[in-house]
């Protein structure tokens, strides 16, 4: 293994193409050479959510050429990378096999080998390429397809403390902002409106609080929202504003109970053997100020570091890919063979069992 490994990456589990270099010293400091993004917001927009079949074929007309410019700009060959890492799994089947497919050509093709990433691998690792942590630490995955409480005890070894029983929170910011006739992305255009609105108007539940499981529940703060809208029909701009902000306010409150519940589980189970413990939150809902506002409240309460990583890392992004390829590289994890398949489905903690809402194939996550 070189002193510096230097690791190609491909994100296309969902509506971003993505190609990135990353870098990885013996010490274990990361350096983002190169991170190229495509998003496809545009394309479905007008859809109000992804279309599968767009999304795949706008990777395959993309690709190539992101890869190419993620080298250029890193200014390496192909001749310089040690390893390729490409999404392989959880997400929409026909991104993914347009990415992996790519990762397993261009291994074949340089002699290079392929490790096949699992994207929420890569969300879990990004902390220790933008911060530098240590294991063990917490982390919030907040997403549109997964709300999870996961303890990230090493490379490749992941314990799920909690997950969603029904929609993800992402999901549930999408389908209120659907509701309230807001523009897709959900999530950015609820927090606008939630911004002069009044977050105290409506009372809106907070599902599972109190309860000691750490798991999450939205469907019923989702068919609270769409009641309180039928409720004064016809809704005004200041109506959709004040819904926004209340509903944000419930879902803070929730994650206050839920995550500060494990918080306090970590430092039960880690005491005296971690002397500055983390949580990290990562996913595209990360990037909602007044959630990330709430937690690190609660960290600085709990003394817990709060790390959030920069937005762009938040979303979907190759850079995460390849730092955990380069990760699994580092701690001798081996390569993958190039018959690996793409899995749409693909829990981070095997031994995770699956909840009620995941239906007969388990648990997406």
């Amino acid at each position: 293994m070189s002193p510096r490994l230097r690791i190609l990456g491909i994100e296309t589990s969902c509506d971003e193409t993505a190609a990135s270099v990353v870098l990885r010293d013996e010490d274990g400091h990361g350096e983002i050479a190169s991170d190229v993004v495509l998003s496809q917001l545009e394309e479905h927009s007008v859809y109000g959510g992804v279309v599968p079949e767009i999304a795949a074929r706008a990777h395959v007309e993309a690709l190539d050429t992101l890869v190419e410019e993620a080298l250029l700009r890193a200014g390496v060959t192909l001749a310089d990378i040690d390893a390729i890492a490409a999404t392989s799994g959880p997400g929409l089947i026909g991104g993914l096999l347009v990415g992996l497919m790519t990762g397993k050509a261009i291994a074949r093709a340089s002699g290079k080998p392929l490790y096949a990433v699992n994207h929420l691998e890569g969300h879990a690792l990004t902390a220790r390429l933008t911060d530098g942590l240590s294991f063990p630490y917490l982390m919030l995955l907040v997403s549109g397809g997964h709300t999870q409480l996961i303890l990230v005890r090493d490379v490749g070894v992941y314990e799920r403390w909690g997950t969603t029983i029904d929609d993800a929170l992402g999901e549930a910011f999408d389908k209120t902002a659907k509701l309230l006739g807001l523009p897709y992305p959900g999530g950015p255009a609820v927090e606008r409106a939630a911004k002069s609105g009044n977050p105290d108007r409506f009372s809106f539940p907070r599902p599972l609080v109190g309860e000691a499981r750490l798991d999450f529940s939205f469907s019923g703060l989702k068919t609270a929202v769409r009641q309180a809208a039928q409720s004064i029909e016809p809704v005004t701009e200041q109506d959709i504003a004040d819904i926004c902000a209340s509903f944000q306010k419930a879902i803070s409150r929730t994650l206050k109970d839920r995550i500060g519940r494990g918080l306090a589980r970590f430092k039960g189970e880690f005491a005296g053997t971690v002397d500055h413990p983390a949580l990290v939150v990562a996913g595209g809902v990360a990037a909602n100020q007044t959630l990330r506002a709430t937690l690190q409240d609660l960290c600085d309460k709990n003394g817990f570091r709060f790390v959030a990583p920069p937005l762009q890392l938040c979303t979907d992004n190759a850079a995460m890919i390849a730092w955990a390829g380069a990760e699994r590289l580092a701690a001798g994890l081996p390569a993958d063979e190039l018959d690996v398949a793409p899995r749409s489905r693909w829990p981070l903690d095997a031994d995770a069992k699956a909840l009620i809402g995941f239906g007969k194939r388990g648990a997406k996550a």
